[in-house]
């Protein structure tokens, strides 16, 4: 990480955000390995001789030096790692890209690192980003996502809790129980009686949400889920992320919309 007796470094990132700035340039906010978000500016990256602009595309994993700058700081130069090129092609694993980015970029305070953050994008990335194979199903990239939110929520210090009751502190018996996000996790059904917002949750639901948030990917990836399952793990995911951060994403409704489409 810069300190103030170094103007320029060195730094991995992924482009989670940019922007038109002024007539030539673009306004990046990047997730980097040593100081997690960063706000920077690339000049004269929209100019068609400028060879940066292929570096810093959304979804990019790219080595860049920076120069400090008193508010942002300067992309001086660019070395692509990784495009994901593939993802971006597609519509369906494109819109949950960038519904993993926008997630990443409002959890995450500027120059605050989280290691575990970072590599948790790079792998989330590089599932979305494959070939013609199984990984490559809708409902496999679906479920990479579902696990990586489970693990920045664990990262991030949110992670609820789905084995006993948030009420009476008593494990939870393998019945329907009441996902309650002022709760921060699980009701059993005698504790919920009488609470709004609740999310009644089947036992195979919680069996799954139990997988992803232990992080054993090769388990989740195994798992195949009927589209009823995957909708009421996907539910309880945003319900508790969007009572986390006091709003609704953007990108939900992109990914509401091609799922309807069957795109």
């Amino acid at each position: 990480m810069p300190t103030s007796g170094f103007r320029v470094y060195r730094t991995e990132a992924i482009v989670l955000q940019r922007h038109d700035f002024g007539e030539a340039d673009r306004l990046l906010t990047l997730y980097t390995p040593a100081m997690g978000k960063v706000r920077a500016i690339a000049k004269g990256a929209r100019r068609t001789t400028s060879r940066m602009s292929g570096h810093i595309e959304l979804f990019t994993h790219t080595e860049l030096v920076m120069a400090c700058g008193r508010n942002l700081d300067v992309v001086t130069q660019s070395q692509l790692i990784h495009s994901h090129e593939r993802l971006r092609e597609d519509l369906w694993r494109a819109a949950l890209g960038f519904h993993v980015l926008e997630l990443v970029n409002l959890f995450s305070e500027e120059r605050l690192d989280n290691i575990q953050v970072w590599h948790a994008l790079l792998d989330v990335l590089g599932r979305l980003d494959v070939g013609q194979s199984q990984e490559a199903s809708p409902a496999a990239a679906e479920l990479s996502v579902r696990y990586f939110e489970a693990r920045l929520l664990d990262y991030m210090g949110y992670r609820p809790e789905l084995r006993s009751c948030t009420r009476c502190q008593e494990c939870l018996e393998p019945v329907e129980n009441f996902f309650h996000p002022p709760s921060g996790g699980l009701l059993c059904p005698g504790c919920a009686q009488g609470h709004s917002a609740l999310l009644p949750l089947s036992v195979d639901a919680v069996k799954v949400l139990r997988v992803l948030q232990d992080g054993d990917y090769g388990l989740s990836s195994r798992l195949r889920l009927t589209s009823s399952l995957l909708r009421e793990i996907d539910t309880t995911m945003r319900r508790h992320i969007s009572h986390v951060l006091e709003r609704d994403l953007r990108t939900i409704h992109l990914v509401d919309e091609l799922r309807t489409s069957g795109a």
